[in-house]
């Protein structure tokens, strides 16, 4: 395909469909391919800005308004401001968008917990009765047993619950994340009134970054859209080769219905010619999708530096890919101490072995049900560490003793009794200085120690994932650490009988403080490391990626099966017969991801154990220029 391109306005005709979609009298539903940096926003923004001029008082005498439903609360912000904060605009989270659905329906809410957990307390007792003795899964089956029998015997006395997006949600009437999620798409899947009520007040719903959009909530809206689509549109915007979190919808673009519309923006604004180039090859063989370049746009820079996988000091080596980075792009801010540069790593492992926070990471990480709040950092479990503890001790270490009580007012339930207050600050003050004496005699204590004497002092509250654990008395406390055998010498019934969620918090909870710290920086974007996952929808005029599957230890991705020095497994192969998704699949996805957000120059550091393999094999594909690469041993 011929990238020359006359103007820069060749997506233009996008917005113009884009707003005859969003017709009150004929609505059509669409899905919006947006690659990297196609400026997907500026375009919501200009239909919806068109949208308001030109029919926005109708909205308003029906009384409804648009839902746009973003992936971060920054990203709200942002299109709030651009839309100038119209009254006919909701712009909200996914989460928050549910809850505000669902929020009034306290009797229907109450109904499906009580079913939701009367199954859950079945199926805990059926696996009780099975269990042989008492072992460390029994004893924590018990206490999800009474914790969950608890919530559902309390149930009759709350008359309405509550939820914060961007808590954790941890109070006696308050919904989790997940259930929020779930009772959201069960309601609009099984409640007629509840479909009714979403395409009367919101005629129009469109979902940003729709490719990780959790699956059941897109089947969700898919069926509203198909039984009210005289009245309702759903607009999806996306780039199914941008999706990296598992709980998203695969193939998202694929089998939409006939009368979707299904524009495609082509133009790239973010990147230099050389990168788009590179990143049209990258996902060549995945689809046909080919992005084009702004006319102005310099030719930029990308090196491939393959280094041998023995070398032994990772970090002076990559301080030397950086100075080659800045004589040959003559950009002194590649280097030195003014030095803006992003570095992107493969996966949070590689972030966390070069932080220091893997013991408390990688047990969790292996939990399919835990990752991705892992990955965004709203696991609960994590959350009471970074929200609770963290804050407090960062204060109390810098004699802050504002900051001390007004956390320990803010989050206590201490405090719940206003009747009681001197009592409670008395005792806040001694549960205070019980926790900080942890630190007296070990500088840094470990997790589990920090947990159990909360539960002990009742300082704050203990998410419901962490109760078994922190519960524990000392009798079940030695049963748990005598259950920490090795798997060869497990009978049949033991290995059955796991908790894998258990088993993760207490090998996690068994970090320490620092660990906990260092995935606080880390997620909070404060770290000089990146991911992949993290940075999806930002730019940086300089990258290196960092590729070293060794240090990255992570199981779903792997650069030298990407790069054609490892085979692909059996199951990849399976997996390739089937048509489902491959560890190869996901690593391009990312790969992809990481290179398009580099501006101006893009630096990839491959480590590797057949460095002559890996240049041959991308020469072979055509991904680079012999010139382009070059080999460090």
């Amino acid at each position: 395909m011929n990238l020359a391109v006359e103007g820069n306005n060749i997506d233009n005709h996008v917005d113009e469909e884009l707003y005859n979609c969003l017709n009150f009298d004929n609505p059509k539903s669409f899905f919006l391919f947006a690659g990297a940096g196609s400026g997907k926003t500026r375009s919501l923004v200009n239909v919806l800005s068109r949208l308001r001029n030109e029919k926005g008082e109708y909205l308003k005498v029906n009384r409804q308004q648009v839902a746009i439903i973003t992936y971060t609360n920054a990203a709200c912000d942002e299109i709030q401001h651009r839309l100038e904060n119209d009254s006919i605009f909701y712009v909200s989270t996914i989460h928050s968008f549910i809850w505000n659905l669902i929020k009034n329906y306290n009797a229907d809410i109450k109904e499906w917990l009580k079913t939701n957990l009367e199954d859950e307390i079945l199926k805990l007792k059926d696996q009780q009765a099975k269990s042989r003795g008492v072992t460390k899964t029994s004893i924590a089956r018990e206490k999800k047993i009474e914790t969950k029998t608890m919530r559902l015997d309390n149930l009759n006395e709350i008359s309405h619950f509550i939820y914060n997006p961007n808590g954790d949600n941890i109070a006696r009437d308050s919904l989790n994340h997940n259930e929020v999620i779930n009772i959201g798409a069960y309601f609009l899947l099984n409640k007629p009134l509840m479909q009714k009520i979403l395409v009367r007040k919101y005629p129009i719903l469109l979902i940003d970054e729709s490719q990780d959009t959790k699956k059941e909530l897109i089947d969700a809206f898919f069926v509203v859209q198909k039984i009210n689509q005289k009245y309702f549109l759903l607009g999806l915007f996306g780039d199914t080769m941008q999706r990296i979190y598992s709980d998203g919808k695969e193939n998202l673009d694929q089998n939409l219905p006939k009368n979707w519309i299904k524009p495609v923006k082509k133009m790239n604004h973010r990147c230099a010619k050389r990168i788009i180039t590179l990143i049209n090859k990258i996902r060549s063989s995945v689809d046909n999708q080919e992005q084009l370049p702004r006319i102005e746009k310099e030719k930029g820079v990308v090196r491939f530096f393959i280094i041998s996988q023995n070398l032994p000091n990772k970090a002076e080596i990559e301080n030397i890919v950086i100075k080659k980075m800045a004589t040959i792009t003559k950009d002194k801010l590649w280097s030195g101490n003014d030095c803006d540069i992003k570095i992107l790593t493969l996966e949070h492992h590689m972030a966390a072995r070069r932080m220091g926070f893997t013991e408390l990471f990688e047990p969790l990480y292996k939990i399919n049900k835990l990752k991705t709040g892992l990955l965004d950092g709203t696991l609960p479990g994590i959350r009471f560490f970074t929200q609770f503890i963290v804050p407090l001790i960062k204060a109390k270490q810098n004699n802050d003793e504002f900051s001390v009580a007004r956390i320990v007012k803010k989050y206590s339930p201490l405090f719940g009794d206003r009747s009681l207050q001197v009592k409670a600050i008395k005792q806040a003050n001694a549960s205070v200085i019980s926790l900080f004496s942890l630190w007296d005699s070990k500088s840094d204590p470990e997790l589990i120690e920090i947990l159990q004497n909360i539960s002990k002092s009742g300082l704050f509250p203990i998410p419901e994932s962490l109760i078994p654990i922190a519960t524990r008395n000392k009798k079940e406390q030695g049963i748990a650490e005598e259950y920490k055998i090795t798997d060869k010498s497990e009978s049949k019934e033991e290995v059955r009988d796991k908790d894998e969620m258990i088993d993760a918090w207490d090998d996690a909870l068994l970090s320490t403080f620092m660990q906990i710290e260092a995935y606080d920086e880390y997620i909070s974007d404060r770290a000089k490391f990146g991911t992949h996952q993290g940075v999806k929808g930002l730019e940086f005029p300089r990258v290196m990626v960092i590729l070293d599957d060794e240090e990255a230890g992570g199981f779903m991705f792997s650069y030298d099966k990407l790069l054609g020095t490892k085979i692909p497994t059996v199951t990849d192969k399976k997996n390739v017969e089937e048509g489902k998704e491959t560890s190869i699949d996901r690593t391009k996805r990312l790969f992809y991801v990481a290179c398009s957000r580099a501006e101006k120059s893009l630096a990839i550091v491959n480590y590797s154990a057949n460095p002559e393999l890996v240049k041959a094999n991308i020469l072979k594909d055509d991904w680079f220029d012999e010139k382009e690469i070059e080999i460090i041993t």
